[in-house]
């Protein structure tokens, strides 16, 4: 735990309802590829895949389907849901801000959000570690999942 290993998704899939009369009522459903999680490492993601952490031959998608909506303010809000990642689900909490809406160069309509979750990825079944020669382990508990989100309007 001497620094922090960043990835990201490249194959996924997500579908969002957003009720601005009543945000209580908007829904979320995500649905990741395990196997597209790069951290820029092939030797680590390749690790990843492997039951010491997703077991991609059996669990081969992460999900997160959301349960609820909490008005934070003006722009904040939290998105509460269950996530499931290698056959375990817990609900999260991902704390989003609204980051603007604008019409694209193709005439979308486009919203933006940023999103911010600290998970426990023990919890999820994801407890593979290794000791460190000075002491401490190699892989953290807490895990920062960090989310940009831009929403297209259907």
């Amino acid at each position: 735990m001497v620094s922090k290993v960043r990835g990201s998704s490249t194959a996924f899939d997500a579908k969002a309802h957003l009720d601005a009369a009543n945000p209580a009522a908007s829904t979320a459903e995500v649905t990741i590829q395990v196997t597209s999680i790069d951290t820029g490492n092939g030797q680590r993601d390749e690790h990843l895949r492997t039951n010491d952490f997703f077991d991609a031959p059996t669990h081969p998608v992460i999900t997160f389907d959301s349960t609820g909506v909490e008005v934070r303010g003006a722009d904040a809000f939290a998105l509460v849901g269950d996530l499931t990642i290698k056959g375990t689900t817990k609900s999260v909490t991902v704390e989003f801000e609204h980051t603007g809406m604008a019409t694209d160069v193709y005439g979308n309509v486009r919203a933006g959000f940023e999103g911010r979750a600290v998970i426990n990825r023990t919890d999820l079944g994801v407890t593979w570690n290794a000791p460190l020669e000075a002491g401490g382990v190699l892989v953290s508990d807490k895990i920062t999942l960090e989310l940009d989100v831009s929403a297209i309007k259907a």
